[in-house]
């Protein structure tokens, strides 16, 4: 099995906490019936979570409910994000279809625009490892046995087949290419 980023219910409640913050909801628990968009994502982004505790802490018979629950919204909103590949801080931005490769690990503080991919390719199949603080834009793909470093911004229809070891970059392209020194932390401003 590989390693988990949510151990305890103390990660549960500190993963659940730092992104309620990241959406901007006020309650600590998702709505039954989410009508704002925003409100939607964070329903994914929590029952995602509370299926990697009760996967991850021998809860077997929680963890099955709520993998049935996580199926469920993944194929009614096109989200497919397996548990335990992302750390603390995934942010959704708008509804729409995401795919990413349940071997892949992503670390902290990752935005996804709607469209991206994060899938196996080449000739190992092997997956892409992202650092912290990357933001993906719409319709970007990472492919392959690449690793991608810290605070990188991945442009819009990019196409990312090699690892980019320098961060705080830019990337963009078919394939991808460095195209400035503004990161992640630039987009934030």
């Amino acid at each position: 099995m590989k390693d988990v980023y949510i151990k305890n219910k103390k990660d549960l409640l500190e993963f659940l906490e730092y992104e309620r913050k990241l959406y901007n909801i006020k309650k600590k628990r998702p709505p039954i019936f989410c009508l704002k968009e925003n409100e939607i994502l964070w329903k994914y982004n929590y029952v995602l979570r509370k299926a990697e505790y009760y996967t991850n802490t021998s809860k077997k018979l929680r963890g099955i409910f709520l993998k049935l629950r996580l199926k469920r919204l993944q194929n009614k909103y096109f989200l497919n994000i397996p548990i335990n590949t992302f750390d603390k801080g995934l942010k959704l931005i708008h509804l729409g279809p995401r795919l990413v490769n349940g071997k892949a690990r992503i670390g902290k503080n990752c935005v996804m625009h709607i469209n991206t991919c994060i899938v196996a390719g080449g000739r190992d199949n092997g997956v892409p490892t992202l650092g912290d603080n990357i933001v993906m834009g719409v319709a970007s793909v990472v492919a392959g046995n690449v690793y991608i470093a810290d605070n990188i911004a991945i442009g819009a229809n990019a196409f990312v087949n090699k690892t980019f070891s320098q961060g705080d970059i830019t990337i963009a392209g078919v394939p991808a290419k460095k195209i400035s020194d503004y990161s992640r932390k630039d987009w934030n401003k």
